[in-house]
């Protein structure tokens, strides 16, 4: 009688697979250039400045020199550089960074689905 009363207990192994995102990895990643922050700020303002915003306004000036484009392109270097200068951590400055470049990719990608008119920067 007593096997009939007593319930047997079969543990059953639930393994739960926890993926990070693809946002939690980045950051965690950027948490970890953290030894190499006077490295990133000098990519940022250096690469951006001298390589990246010339590009842009070479493009924007190339393509008519339409108005709208103008404060993106002085937006997107302008918040790279005011990040960088108040020494906030690279898990901030490096998705900034990112982000401006990301922004003049689309503007030159704009600019150039607009079309190059060089005759249109001396009007």
């Amino acid at each position: 009688m007593q096997t009939i009363l007593q319930k047997t207990h079969y543990p059953i192994y639930n393994r739960q697979v926890s993926t990070a995102s693809l946002w939690k990895k980045f950051i965690g990643w950027t948490n970890k250039q953290e030894k190499n922050r006077m490295l990133w700020t000098a990519i940022a303002i250096a690469g951006h400045g001298c390589v990246f915003t010339i590009l842009t306004t070479l493009a924007i000036l190339f393509t008519g020199n339409h108005f709208i484009f103008w404060p993106f392109a002085i937006g997107a270097m302008s918040m790279t550089v005011v990040v960088n200068l108040s020494a906030l951590p690279t898990r901030i400055t490096i998705p900034v960074f990112f982000l401006s470049l990301i922004i003049d990719a689309v503007i030159i990608a704009m600019c150039i689905a607009n079309g190059f008119d060089i005759a249109a920067t001396y009007r």
